[in-house]
């Protein structure tokens, strides 16, 4: 059972995170920047003989905490992630030294015999400066972890999409090893390389990391909404629905106002819902 005061109070140490242009270059691959050779843009991202940049989704892994939830007694074969936001105070440095402050926010019971909810806030600081450069925001879903006595509820109500077409429909393949060139980043959970665990989480095989889905789905919307410019991205958020299997094809459908949702073709199963994306000039 979870013990909702300890959660609630929970200490997590600060991350002293240095990396440099080749862990900026290896995010933009493993979330398949780099895909169409001939598109010049996209090389901004991966060619450090350019003037290189950052993925704005890039701020999920910098400071990353790694997997603390095992670390206060969760299975993490019964963790799914639910929602995920990000909010960029400025474009991400593609080098540098970063604090990660990590904290959580809400702890959801969501009835016996159901799930529980805890939602966790991350800052990132430069550490020279102190500045604060983005702020992710992760909802994880805790399977059979309810009936605790926690509170039932919080937040505010999803973001509902508009209920005209899209204005942009844009498909970008996954590939079948790209979970394997994700986990680099720092996020070696075995659900996404191991069969077996996958298979004692209720998967067929492994499946791709939710952030790695963001981070596709963050492609396709700085592809049509800011032209490459990664500067534009203020902030993004979603909520997840499905997983995604390496290999498959995740189509992201998009408003001009910012409202998106993504599918998987090949299954034709929603896979992220009450998406919304804002865009500075």
């Amino acid at each position: 059972m979870l013990d909702y005061d300890r959660l609630r109070n929970l200490s997590l140490p600060e991350v002293r995170h240095q990396y440099d242009e080749k862990h900026t270059i290896l995010y933009a691959l493993s979330v398949g920047l780099g895909q169409d050779p001939m598109d010049e843009r996209q090389l901004d991202y991966v060619d450090h003989r350019r003037d290189l940049v950052s993925m704005p989704s890039m701020a999920v892994v910098l400071g990353y905490p790694g997997l603390w939830l095992a670390g206060v007694g969760i299975d993490l074969s019964r963790v799914l992630h639910g929602e995920q936001d990000i909010t960029l105070h400025k474009p991400l440095p593609v080098s540098g030294i970063v604090i990660g402050a990590t904290r959580v926010t809400d702890v959801i019971d969501k009835g016996a015999g159901k799930g529980a909810l805890i939602v966790s806030e991350k800052r990132i600081c430069l550490e020279e400066t102190g500045e604060l450069l983005a702020t992710t925001r992760n909802t994880s879903f805790l399977k059979g972890y309810g009936g605790f006595g926690g509170p039932s509820g919080a937040g505010g109500a999803p973001h509902a999409p508009p209920d005209t077409e899209p204005d942009f429909v844009v498909d970008l393949g996954t590939r079948p090893e790209q979970a394997l060139i994700y986990r680099l980043n720092g996020d070696d959970n075995p659900l996404h390389a191991d069969p077996e665990s996958a298979k004692q989480a209720g998967f067929d095989r492994p499946i791709l990391h939710g952030l790695c889905s963001f981070g596709v789905i963050c492609h396709a919307l700085i592809r049509v909404l800011a032209k490459y410019d990664n500067a534009r991205l203020k902030s993004m958020k979603l909520r997840f629905s499905a997983p995604v299997y390496p290999g498959e094809t995740i189509r992201t459908e998009i408003w001009q106002c910012g409202s998106f949702r993504s599918r998987v073709v090949e299954r034709d199963v929603v896979i992220a819902t009450n998406g919304l994306a804002t865009f500075g000039r």
